[in-house]
């Protein structure tokens, strides 16, 4: 295979991560997220929120920070509500669940969750007979590289407010949101229009990590309670520290964002000129053009990615994501190889 495009995280880390990790190896810091790495990434993520109050917990990945929120802030009795695509219904292997809370999917055909598509599983809901939904579940980017706008999410969370649910986001690819063309939220804007929210470091850069973010005021005290009762309170906090710290610096968090999301558009470009169509119209990192199951074959035999679903006939929707570090030139070589494939497809039709 000459380069993967499966994921966003199958390199390392950023190298300034490695660099001061190396050179702060020996210095004793406090435990459990009390060295001055952790809190210094807490004053800078606070400084992003523009809310000096609200609470930081750094965490090792998303589907963590998933269990520990949902599971913190739910009652026996009481349901997530998320979109079909969510990866607390297709990728978590049930842990949500394993809980004993239930996940009320709503069918979306854009990832995103809006009060006209929540309102009816709020409807079906007689009390004392059935679960009762508690927490919104969205993504930003969702899982199929749409955002939300500020206007979306602004009538989003106002719909939260009226009907006593919590707005809570996954931002395992916050980043590269925030780093798209046509996003207009801040950071701020997201930590006070929702309730909870992560800003990850696993596809960004980082070696590990996921910051969540609580910006409800009633929902702060004894969080880290949940967090060590779910084995996520890390002694050696100062690993999370570190990175956070590096990332957010200079706004390199952002900068390698938008480095993801510019190769991605590159090869959206690209297929949009040759006239292929997409699932989802997507300006982050993950892209979904529908190919031909025959360009795929051959496409599959030099590079790794998802065969995400099966279109017309002979014709099938994949996955190409690209990551902080994707190279330019294998971005330009498959490119090319797309090319190739789409001009040897046109021959063969004309013969």
């Amino acid at each position: 295979m000459l380069y993967s495009f499966t994921n966003d995280y199958s390199e390392g880390c950023h190298p300034n991560i490695l660099e001061r990790l190396a050179e702060t190896n020996l210095t004793q810091q406090a435990g459990y997220g009390n060295d001055q790495f952790t809190l210094e990434s807490v004053a800078a993520i606070r400084k992003l929120c523009q809310n000096p109050e609200v609470d930081v917990h750094l965490v090792a990945g998303g589907t963590l920070a998933n269990l520990i929120v949902i599971s913190a802030f739910l009652k026996s009795y009481e349901s997530v509500v998320a979109a079909e695509t969510g990866h607390i219904n297709n990728h978590e292997a049930g842990a949500i669940e394993a809980t004993g809370h239930k996940v009320e999917t709503v069918a979306t055909p854009d990832g995103k969750l809006s009060p006209e598509l929540i309102q009816p599983v709020l409807n079906k809901f007689p009390e004392y007979h059935t679960v009762k939904p508690r927490i919104v579940y969205i993504s930003n980017s969702t899982e199929i590289g749409t955002i939300y706008s500020k206007e979306e999410l602004t009538a989003l969370s106002a719909f939260c407010k009226q009907n006593n649910l919590l707005l809570f986001m996954d931002g395992a690819r916050l980043a590269m949101a925030l780093a798209a063309q046509n996003n207009d939220l801040t950071l701020a804007d997201i930590a006070s229009l929702t309730d909870i929210f992560y800003l990850g470091a696993t596809k960004c850069g980082g070696l590990i990590g996921e910051a969540i973010v609580i910006g409800n005021e009633a929902l702060r005290k004894n969080f880290k309670y949940y967090i060590k009762q779910r084995g996520a309170l890390l002694a050696k906090g100062r690993l999370f520290g570190i990175q956070y710290a590096e990332l957010l610096r200079d706004n390199l968090m952002f900068e390698l964002a938008r480095h993801a999301n510019e190769q991605a558009q590159r090869i959206a470009q690209s297929l949009q000129e040759l006239g292929y169509t997409f699932l989802t119209q997507s300006n982050t990192n993950q892209i979904f053009p529908i190919l031909p199951d025959s360009s795929i074959a051959e496409l599959s035999k030099k590079y790794g990615f998802f065969v995400w679903k099966k279109m017309q006939e002979e014709y099938s929707a994949i996955r190409v994501i690209t990551s902080w570090a994707t190279p330019q030139e294998y971005v330009d070589q498959f490119i090319q190889d797309i090319r190739d494939l789409s001009r040897k497809l046109k021959e063969e039709a004309s013969m």
